[in-house]
């Protein structure tokens, strides 16, 4: 997200949601747990903007994952505070996150008069079978349903995607990203899955039914879902769950491929392996990469970086050089060096 991109978050813990997701405590991922009313999301609001320098983007983002799920009248209620600050020109956005089966023509039509920008499906897998174990309670039909319904009525649609859920493997989860492109969402994200304290799926795992990726499988999954997210410029706006106080290995992660810094961890993987594609093995090359992408060649104490630098038999120099362009790297390969008497 751009430096002069911000978002106001609002979290809407659990409410709405008629199911247990198997993978789910929405209340320890808020870290809230409290009903929300219309003065909270207002004091919210205040709190953000008085920190907010003038001219930046603001979007106001009603997380959680159930929104259109809670009663219309809490819907309206939340929304109206929101709608408030966009007609005077304080915010510019307005987005929520819900259910596949919480969308109809009619919740597209208020919300549509509440003016909001950007809906999240909640989607997860795109198998029915991984859906089913994974206690969802909807059907790959309802994210077909909701999100033709959605691109219809001209808001931005998002996915989001959990690869390594009960059920799933690489091939599941390869086709899932495939149908998930098909239904031409505008962004995505990519959150893979994590077990959390006091749900059912510690209890599985605790049973020895349930194993997530692991950080490598995990990593490798993610990057080959971005691929084809970036070829069908698809964008992804965050790989990973984002930590917090609580959602941070030792605390209320039991187990999974959870990284602070996952997104990088997936785009250095994929820098080393383009140039294990493009560096010959046995002639010298000099990389030149732009000094704020040096975190992603390096990225994770140089793990993908040396095991690149092991499948060489020749020399590699890093040159770190501003002139290239954030996102792009310059590989030359060095054909011949000679010394000679001068």
């Amino acid at each position: 997200m751009s430096k002069n991109y911000y978002i106001i978050p609002i979290f809407i813990s659990h409410q709405g949601c008629p199911h247990q997701c198997v993978f789910c405590n929405q209340d320890r991922i808020a870290g809230k747990y409290e009903e929300v009313f219309a003065e909270d999301v207002r004091n919210t609001i205040e709190e953000y903007l008085s920190t907010i320098n003038k001219g930046a983007t603001v979007e106001v983002s009603f997380f959680g994952g159930t929104f259109t799920a809670i009663s219309v009248a809490k819907q309206k209620e939340l929304l109206e505070v929101a709608r408030e600050y966009k007609q005077k020109g304080l915010i510019n956005k307005i987005r929520l996150s819900t259910r596949p089966d919480a969308i109809s023509p009619y919740i597209l039509s208020y919300l549509k008069e509440y003016c909001v920008d950007i809906i999240e499906l909640g989607v997860q897998s795109l198998n029915d079978e991984v859906l089913r174990k994974s206690g969802r309670g909807h059907s790959v039909e309802h994210v077909e349903k909701a999100s033709k319904l959605i691109k219809e009525a001209g808001f931005t649609l998002g996915h989001q995607i959990m690869p390594g859920l009960p059920g799933d493997n690489f091939e599941i989860d390869i086709e899932s990203a495939k149908k998930s492109i098909a239904m031409k969402p505008d962004i995505c994200r990519i959150y893979p899955s994590l077990v959390i304290k006091d749900t059912p799926m510690e209890d599985m795992y605790n049973r020895g039914d349930y194993k997530p990726y692991s950080l490598d499988e995990a990593v490798y999954i993610s990057a080959e879902m971005l691929k084809l997210y970036n070829e069908a410029k698809v964008k992804v706006i965050r790989i990973g769950l984002q930590p917090t106080d609580t959602i941070t290995t030792g605390k209320d992660i039991v187990d999974g491929p959870f990284h602070p810094a996952f997104r990088e961890l997936v785009e250095g993987y994929l820098i080393c392996e383009s140039l294990k594609e493009k560096a010959p093995q046995e002639k010298d090359i000099i990389i030149e990469i732009n000094e704020k992408d040096i975190s992603k060649l390096y990225t994770n104490r140089k793990y993908y970086f040396n095991k690149f630098l092991n499948s060489r038999n020749s020399k590699t120099y890093v040159h770190t050089n501003n002139k290239i362009k954030k996102g792009r790297l310059k590989l030359t390969v060095i054909e011949k060096v000679e010394e000679f008497k001068i």
